[in-house]
C-alpha cells in the first residue's frame, strides 16, 4: 500500500497530499520492485500517489477479467510480464493508445504500433550451462545435436509464459521452426516446470545444460553458482514486462506520467539498478550483462503469437508426448 494510503487509514493525511490524484496499478513485478518503481515514481511525481496490486500474470489477468466482466475495472496502469497478454487486451478494445514521446528511444518491435503497450525492459532467453560441462554451446541448433541426448532441461511452454513466447518465436524462424522442437524431442529433452526448475536442474549438475532466462543464470553467476550463459549466434527471444493503460481509466493524464517516467531515462536506470536489461537504447546493462546494442533480438509478432497460442500448445504436447 502507497504512503499516502497508510496515512489515510491513520487519519494523518497532510493537506499537501490531499490533493494528489490517485493510480492504481496491478503488477506482476517482484514486490521488492513494485515497491521501488512506486516509491521513485512519487518521487518524481508528487502529484500522483500509487496504489498498487502485486500477483502473478496469471491470477493477475483473472482478476482484471473478472472486473471487467462485472463492469468494476479497478486499475488504471497494468506493468506485467509480457506483450502477448496485452495484446489479446487491445483487440479488445480494454486498452487506450498512447503514442508516449520516449518511444522515439526504443526499437520498434518492442511497443505496439498503436501505443497499446510499451516495453520496459528485456528479459531474455538464452542457454545456461554448468561450468563442468565438456563442451559450450554458442547457438540452439547445438542443443539439437544428437551428442546433447539426455542432457538439456527446459521449462515447459504449457506451464511459463516466457516459454511459450520462446515457442512461439523460435518455432517461426527460418532454420529451426517445429523440426527443431521435434529434435530436442528426440533427444529427450526434459521440458517442464518453469525456469526456476531449470535452473537448479543445471547449477546442481543434474543436466548440464539448460534454456533459461537471463537473469537468473548471470545473477546466480556473480553469486558464485556453477553456472555460466551464452546469448545464442541466432538471436535470443524475450518478454518485456510492457506497461499499459486502461481503456476509460479516469486518470489518464496521471497514467501517461507513469507510462513516461517508465521509459524515460530514469525509470530506465531503475530497470538496470534492479538488474535487468534496459529495453531503452542508451542506457548501460548491470554488470554482467552485454550492452543493449550487443544483444540481438529474434523477430516477434505478439498478434500472430496470441494466434497461435493453442495450436503451438497443443502441437507441443503432442512432439513431446504429454497428451
Amino acid at each position: 500500500m502507497s504512503r499516502f494510503l497508510l496515512a489515510a487509514a491513520a487519519g494523518l493525511v497532510l493537506p499537501s497530499l490531499a490533493m494528489a490524484e490517485g493510480l492504481t496499478l496491478y503488477t506482476s513485478q517482484p514486490n521488492a520492485d513494485a515497491q521501488q518503481t512506486v516509491d521513485a515514481f512519487q518521487a518524481a511525481n508528487p502529484d500522483v500517489d500509487v496504489e498498487w496490486v502485486r500477483d502473478g500474470t496469471t491470477k493477475l489477468m483473472a482478476r482484471v477479467a473478472a472486473e471487467i466482466e462485472a463492469g468494476q475495472p479497478q486499475f488504471d496502469v497494468l506493468l506485467i510480464a509480457d506483450t502477448v497478454t496485452l495484446e489479446g487486451m487491445a483487440q479488445a478494445g480494454q486498452l487506450a493508445a498512447y503514442q508516449s514521446p520516449e518511444a522515439a528511444a526504443y526499437d520498434a518491435a518492442l511497443y505496439s504500433a498503436d501505443g497499446y503497450y510499451h516495453s520496459t525492459k528485456l528479459i531474455t532467453t538464452g542457454i545456461v550451462y554448468n561450468t563442468g560441462a565438456e563442451t559450450i554451446p554458442t547457438s540452439w541448433a547445438d542443443l539439437a545435436d544428437p551428442k546433447m541426448a539426455n542432457l538439456v532441461a527446459m521449462p515447459s511452454p504449457l506451464y511459463s509464459g516466457a516459454a511459450l513466447i520462446h515457442l512461439a518465436t523460435l518455432t517461426g524462424t527460418e532454420g529451426l521452426g517445429w523440426d527443431y522442437y521435434e529434435a530436442l524431442a528426440k533427444n529427450n529433452t526434459r521440458a517442464e516446470g518453469g525456469n526456476g526448475g531449470t535452473f537448479k536442474a543445471v547449477a546442481a549438475g543434474e543436466k548440464p545444460y539448460g534454456v533459461l532466462v537471463d537473469f537468473l543464470a548471470i545473477r546466480a553467476k556473480a553469486d558464485g553458482s556453477p553456472v555460466d550463459f551464452v546469448f545464442p549466434e541466432e538471436g535470443v527471444s524475450y518478454v518485456t514486462e510492457p506497461v499499459a493503460i486502461r481503456a476509460g481509466t479516469p486518470h489518464i493524464e496521471a497514467a501517461r506520467q507513469f507510462v513516461d517516467f517508465l521509459l524515460g531515462e530514469e525509470g530506465q536506470q531503475l530497470v538496470a539498478d534492479m538488474g535487468y536489461i534496459p529495453a531503452r537504447e542508451g542506457v548501460d546493462s548491470p554488470e554482467g550483462f552485454p550492452s543493449r546494442e550487443e544483444i540481438k533480438l529474434m523477430d516477434f509478432d505478439p498478434a500472430q503469437a496470441l494466434a497461435d497460442t493453442d495450436v503451438n500448445k497443443a502441437r507441443f504436447s503432442e512432439v513431446f508426448g504429454l497428451q
